[in-house]
Protein backbone atom coordinates (compact mmCIF):
# COMPACT_ATOMS: atom_id res chain seq x y z
CA UNK A 1 0.00 0.00 0.00
CA UNK A 2 1.46 3.68 -1.11
CA UNK A 3 2.11 5.83 1.96
CA UNK A 4 2.31 9.34 1.78
CA UNK A 5 2.54 12.46 4.33
CA UNK A 6 0.94 15.51 4.16
CA UNK A 7 2.71 18.11 6.50
CA UNK A 8 2.72 21.59 7.31
CA UNK A 9 4.66 23.96 9.68
CA UNK A 10 4.18 27.27 11.20
CA UNK A 11 7.48 29.64 12.27
CA UNK A 12 8.69 32.40 13.67
CA UNK A 13 9.10 34.20 10.70
CA UNK A 14 10.11 33.60 6.77
CA UNK A 15 13.72 33.22 6.58
CA UNK A 16 15.23 30.06 8.88
CA UNK A 17 18.42 31.73 7.32
CA UNK A 18 17.81 34.75 9.26
CA UNK A 19 17.53 32.42 12.21
CA UNK A 20 13.92 31.99 12.54
CA UNK A 21 12.81 28.75 13.61
CA UNK A 22 9.42 26.05 13.58
CA UNK A 23 7.53 26.43 16.36
CA UNK A 24 4.73 23.76 15.11
CA UNK A 25 4.32 21.01 13.21
CA UNK A 26 1.43 18.73 11.58
CA UNK A 27 1.58 15.22 9.87
CA UNK A 28 -1.23 13.46 8.40
CA UNK A 29 -1.03 10.17 7.03
CA UNK A 30 -2.79 9.05 3.65
CA UNK A 31 -2.48 5.69 1.82
CA UNK A 32 -3.69 4.37 -1.42
CA UNK A 33 -4.92 8.43 -1.26
CA UNK A 34 -6.98 7.35 1.55
CA UNK A 35 -6.74 9.17 4.90
CA UNK A 36 -6.01 6.69 8.12
CA UNK A 37 -6.87 9.01 10.74
CA UNK A 38 -3.19 8.57 12.29
CA UNK A 39 -1.49 11.88 12.38
CA UNK A 40 1.58 13.83 14.03
CA UNK A 41 1.56 17.41 16.02
CA UNK A 42 3.33 18.69 18.08
CA UNK A 43 4.53 22.52 19.24
CA UNK A 44 7.99 23.86 19.87
CA UNK A 45 9.86 25.95 21.84
CA UNK A 46 11.80 27.98 19.16
CA UNK A 47 14.22 30.20 22.08
CA UNK A 48 13.85 33.34 20.38
CA UNK A 49 11.00 35.70 19.57
CA UNK A 50 8.26 35.41 17.16
CA UNK A 51 7.93 38.17 14.88
CA UNK A 52 4.11 39.96 14.86
CA UNK A 53 3.25 39.42 11.26
CA UNK A 54 3.92 35.58 11.83
CA UNK A 55 2.00 35.52 15.09
CA UNK A 56 -0.97 37.26 13.98
CA UNK A 57 -1.05 34.68 11.15
CA UNK A 58 -0.83 31.85 13.51
CA UNK A 59 -1.51 33.31 17.05
CA UNK A 60 0.89 31.85 18.47
CA UNK A 61 2.87 33.12 21.05
CA UNK A 62 5.92 32.66 22.62
CA UNK A 63 4.39 32.93 26.12
CA UNK A 64 2.76 29.85 25.37
CA UNK A 65 5.79 28.07 23.45
CA UNK A 66 7.88 28.75 26.58
CA UNK A 67 7.16 24.91 28.08
CA UNK A 68 6.70 23.02 24.93
CA UNK A 69 9.87 21.29 24.06
CA UNK A 70 12.68 21.94 21.71
CA UNK A 71 13.32 20.56 18.35
CA UNK A 72 16.32 18.66 19.32
CA UNK A 73 14.44 16.44 22.08
CA UNK A 74 13.42 13.09 21.03
CA UNK A 75 9.80 14.14 21.37
CA UNK A 76 9.56 16.41 18.65
CA UNK A 77 12.68 15.03 16.17
CA UNK A 78 12.76 11.72 16.90
CA UNK A 79 9.09 11.39 17.00
CA UNK A 80 9.17 13.52 13.94
CA UNK A 81 11.35 10.99 11.77
CA UNK A 82 9.99 8.10 12.97
CA UNK A 83 6.45 8.77 12.16
CA UNK A 84 7.42 10.27 8.40
CA UNK A 85 9.24 7.01 7.85
CA UNK A 86 10.54 6.86 3.99
CA UNK A 87 7.38 8.33 2.89
CA UNK A 88 6.95 11.38 0.00
CA UNK A 89 6.09 14.55 1.89
CA UNK A 90 3.47 16.36 0.52
CA UNK A 91 3.20 20.11 1.60
CA UNK A 92 1.90 23.39 -0.02
CA UNK A 93 5.09 25.56 -1.13
CA UNK A 94 7.20 23.02 -0.02
CA UNK A 95 10.44 24.43 -0.53
CA UNK A 96 9.57 26.49 2.82
CA UNK A 97 8.69 23.48 4.69
CA UNK A 98 11.70 21.64 3.24
CA UNK A 99 13.96 24.74 4.47
CA UNK A 100 12.72 25.06 7.87
CA UNK A 101 12.78 21.71 8.67
CA UNK A 102 15.99 20.56 7.03
CA UNK A 103 17.43 23.86 9.27
CA UNK A 104 16.37 22.16 12.47
CA UNK A 105 17.48 18.99 11.20
CA UNK A 106 20.98 20.16 10.77
CA UNK A 107 20.30 22.08 14.03
CA UNK A 108 19.73 18.44 16.03
CA UNK A 109 23.29 16.51 13.80
CA UNK A 110 20.44 15.03 11.59
CA UNK A 111 20.08 13.96 7.78
CA UNK A 112 18.21 17.08 5.82
CA UNK A 113 14.56 15.73 3.52
CA UNK A 114 16.06 15.78 0.08
CA UNK A 115 13.97 17.77 -2.10
CA UNK A 116 13.22 14.84 -4.53
CA UNK A 117 11.33 13.30 -1.71
CA UNK A 118 8.37 16.51 -1.23
CA UNK A 119 5.63 16.55 -3.73
CA UNK A 120 4.53 19.82 -4.01
CA UNK A 121 0.77 20.64 -3.59
CA UNK A 122 1.15 24.45 -4.91
CA UNK A 123 2.96 23.53 -7.96
CA UNK A 124 0.63 20.69 -8.69
CA UNK A 125 -2.49 23.89 -8.46
CA UNK A 126 -0.56 26.15 -10.16
CA UNK A 127 -0.26 23.33 -13.26
CA UNK A 128 -3.98 22.54 -13.34
CA UNK A 129 -5.05 26.08 -12.96
CA UNK A 130 -2.72 28.53 -14.38
CA UNK A 131 -2.69 32.21 -13.69
CA UNK A 132 -5.06 31.33 -10.80
CA UNK A 133 -4.61 31.85 -6.77
CA UNK A 134 -3.73 28.88 -5.60
CA UNK A 135 -3.38 29.37 -2.11
CA UNK A 136 -4.78 26.44 0.40
CA UNK A 137 -7.94 28.71 1.41
CA UNK A 138 -8.46 29.62 -2.41
CA UNK A 139 -8.42 25.92 -3.51
CA UNK A 140 -10.75 24.72 -0.32
CA UNK A 141 -13.08 27.11 -1.48
CA UNK A 142 -12.67 26.34 -5.47
CA UNK A 143 -12.94 21.89 -4.18
CA UNK A 144 -15.91 23.08 -1.82
CA UNK A 145 -13.56 21.81 1.42
CA UNK A 146 -15.33 23.38 4.22
CA UNK A 147 -13.11 26.12 6.26
CA UNK A 148 -15.58 26.35 9.09
CA UNK A 149 -13.12 24.76 11.79
CA UNK A 150 -10.11 27.32 10.92
CA UNK A 151 -9.73 30.50 12.89
CA UNK A 152 -6.71 30.95 12.16
CA UNK A 153 -3.66 29.42 10.34
CA UNK A 154 -2.44 26.21 12.33
CA UNK A 155 -0.59 23.42 11.57
CA UNK A 156 -2.80 20.45 12.57
CA UNK A 157 -5.75 21.89 10.33
CA UNK A 158 -3.96 23.45 7.30
CA UNK A 159 -2.49 19.90 6.79
CA UNK A 160 -6.14 18.36 7.16
CA UNK A 161 -7.61 20.52 4.78
CA UNK A 162 -4.40 20.29 2.46
CA UNK A 163 -4.91 16.37 2.58
CA UNK A 164 -8.69 17.09 1.69
CA UNK A 165 -7.16 19.14 -1.54
CA UNK A 166 -4.22 17.51 -2.29
CA UNK A 167 -6.62 14.15 -3.04
CA UNK A 168 -8.58 16.16 -5.14
CA UNK A 169 -5.82 17.76 -7.22
CA UNK A 170 -4.96 14.05 -7.68
CA UNK A 171 -8.32 13.72 -9.41
CA UNK A 172 -10.85 13.76 -6.66
CA UNK A 173 -11.21 11.75 -3.58
CA UNK A 174 -11.70 8.48 -4.95
CA UNK A 175 -10.95 4.99 -4.56
CA UNK A 176 -7.94 3.86 -6.00
CA UNK A 177 -7.49 2.38 -9.22
CA UNK A 178 -5.07 0.09 -10.49
CA UNK A 179 -5.38 -1.47 -14.20
CA UNK A 180 -3.29 -4.02 -14.28
CA UNK A 181 -3.07 -7.15 -17.28
CA UNK A 182 -4.21 -10.64 -16.68
CA UNK A 183 -3.71 -13.63 -19.41
CA UNK A 184 -5.88 -16.57 -19.59
CA UNK A 185 -4.69 -18.59 -23.00
CA UNK A 186 -4.91 -16.24 -25.64
CA UNK A 187 -6.76 -14.02 -23.92
CA UNK A 188 -6.03 -10.45 -21.87
CA UNK A 189 -8.49 -8.62 -20.24
CA UNK A 190 -7.91 -5.84 -18.00
CA UNK A 191 -8.58 -6.04 -14.08
CA UNK A 192 -9.54 -2.82 -11.97
CA UNK A 193 -8.76 -3.36 -8.68
CA UNK A 194 -10.58 -1.37 -6.41
CA UNK A 195 -10.14 -0.35 -2.33
CA UNK A 196 -12.67 1.09 -1.01
CA UNK A 197 -12.94 3.24 2.22
CA UNK A 198 -16.32 2.15 4.66
CA UNK A 199 -19.28 4.09 3.81
CA UNK A 200 -19.89 6.37 6.91
CA UNK A 201 -23.65 6.05 6.85
CA UNK A 202 -25.01 2.75 4.92
CA UNK A 203 -27.58 3.41 2.03
CA UNK A 204 -30.84 2.57 3.15
CA UNK A 205 -32.46 -0.57 1.69
CA UNK A 206 -34.77 0.62 -1.47
CA UNK A 207 -36.63 -2.72 -2.22
CA UNK A 208 -39.96 -3.20 0.18
CA UNK A 209 -41.03 -6.86 1.66
CA UNK A 210 -43.72 -7.34 -1.43
CA UNK A 211 -40.58 -6.23 -4.32
CA UNK A 212 -38.54 -8.88 -2.28
CA UNK A 213 -40.79 -11.66 -1.49
CA UNK A 214 -42.46 -11.20 -5.53
CA UNK A 215 -38.71 -11.18 -7.29
CA UNK A 216 -38.25 -14.49 -5.20
CA UNK A 217 -41.15 -15.74 -6.99
CA UNK A 218 -40.71 -14.90 -9.97
CA UNK A 219 -36.88 -16.19 -9.57
CA UNK A 220 -38.68 -19.45 -8.57
CA UNK A 221 -40.74 -20.01 -11.52
CA UNK A 222 -38.93 -18.82 -14.67
CA UNK A 223 -35.68 -19.35 -13.53
CA UNK A 224 -35.62 -22.10 -11.19
CA UNK A 225 -31.71 -23.44 -10.51
CA UNK A 226 -30.54 -21.20 -13.27
CA UNK A 227 -29.85 -18.23 -11.63
CA UNK A 228 -26.19 -17.39 -11.82
CA UNK A 229 -25.98 -16.37 -8.16
CA UNK A 230 -27.15 -19.55 -6.66
CA UNK A 231 -24.18 -21.41 -8.64
CA UNK A 232 -21.92 -19.01 -6.64
CA UNK A 233 -23.46 -19.70 -3.20
CA UNK A 234 -25.90 -16.89 -2.81
CA UNK A 235 -29.24 -17.18 -1.62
Amino acid sequence: MAREIVLDTETTGLDPRQGHRVIEIACVELRDYLPTGRHFHCYINPERDIDPDAERVHGLSRAFLADKPVFAHADVCEAFLEFIGDAPLIAHNAGFDRGFLNAELDLAGRAPLPEPRWIDSLAMAQQRFPGAYNSLDALCKRFKISLADREKHGALIDTQLLAGVYLELRGGREATLDLSQTTTGSETRMVRQVAHGPRPRPLAPRLTEPERLAHEAFIASEIKSGALWLTLGGG
